[in-house]
């Protein structure tokens, strides 16, 4: 996908204000959302309190690593100036509709949820730039964290919009905390049980260990916990910001190969994107239409659809099933 194309998604392929840092280390706990989005709507300023700590029931690193995870899950965004005239955050329309009261689901107890947040820290080129470089740059499925640490910096080389390299070091931790998002923690006996937690993206099994090899491999196919609803969801997101209303058709290959596509993002293989694409009229209610007809897959966009319209399909329950099934 050519980066006009993606002018109007909330990243592009080049990062405009990249970060490799700001986690402090930490992979977010299953936790740290709600606080950090109950927080920012009580008091807008609330990260650079003096009793941030204290509100949000954390060490003082974990304050920023909580303010970094809301920014790069798309939860809170910055506002220059708030009620008493100093900078802060505000929560987004996403976060309103999961996390406040009677949100859709405020303690991460569904799946959906999980598989939202990845989509958004894996299409966020600014604040999780390791992330999204990873599920959507890194052209081969099994990798160690040295061949994946060289090929990042490589690619952060590349990038004219980069300005200040990262640092070595910033860059082995930024590799290292994204590893601990998707697998589980190798638990010492020397480790501190509070550093041994996992981050709750491990639930999606997107990336494994290769047994006996030291590596790692994304785990390609189909995903039980992913439903029809959801995988709707973000190709009606990825085509808003992606293509907004300059494209009413979207093509089978761009949905599952390009940049900052679910078949990328959540790493699906053809057969089960065709599984959902099957059952797409039904679940936009007739606004999206997929024909594979003349050897060409194609989804027809009939008008707009605000992809948080399809939010209440993907939380209600036994409408349209998983996609292993």
């Amino acid at each position: 996908m050519e980066n006009s194309e993606l002018a109007e998604h909330s990243t592009s392929q080049n990062p405009i204000n990249p970060s490799f840092s700001g986690h402090q280390t930490f992979p977010f706990r299953y936790t740290w959302l709600k606080k950090g989005v109950d927080a920012v709507k009580e008091k807008a300023n609330v990260f650079t309190d003096d009793e941030a700590p204290v509100i949000l029931g954390v060490g003082k690193n974990m304050v920023q690593s909580i303010r970094h995870w809301c920014l790069a899950a798309n939860l809170i965004e910055k506002i220059e100036k708030t009620s008493d005239n100093s900078s802060g955050f505000e929560t987004t329309k996403f976060s309103k509709k999961i996390f406040y009261e009677n949100g859709y689901d405020p303690y991460l107890e569904n799946p959906s949820t999980l598989w939202w947040i990845h989509w958004n820290i894996a299409t966020n080129n600014d604040h999780a730039v390791t992330w999204c470089w990873a599920f959507n740059f890194l052209n081969y499925p099994e990798f160690s964290r040295d061949s994946l640490l060289q090929d990042l910096r490589d690619w952060i080389k590349q990038q004219e919009n980069i300005k200040k390299q990262p640092s070595e070091n910033t860059i082995k931790q930024d590799v290292s905390c994204f590893i601990r998002t998707y697998c589980l923690s190798r638990s010492t006996v020397s480790k501190v049980i509070e550093d041994t937690f996992d981050c709750p993206l491990v639930e999606l099994d997107l990336i494994r260990e290769v047994p006996n090899e030291n590596g790692y491999q994304f785990n390609l196919g189909t995903k039980p916990s992913l439903t029809e609803p959801m995988l709707a969801f973000a190709i009606t997101d990825f085509w808003n910001r992606g293509f907004s209303n300059i494209k009413n058709t979207l093509s089978f290959s761009e949905i599952m190969y390009s940049k900052f596509s679910p078949g990328q993002v959540f790493k699906l293989d053809e057969n089960t994107v065709v599984m959902c694409l099957e059952k797409l009229e039904a679940i936009t209610d007739g606004v999206m239409t997929y024909d594979d007809s003349a050897g060409l897959k194609q989804i027809y966009r009939h008008k707009n659809l605000d992809s948080f319209k399809l939010l209440k399909k993907v939380y209600e329950q036994n409408t349209i099933g998983s996609l292993s099934r």
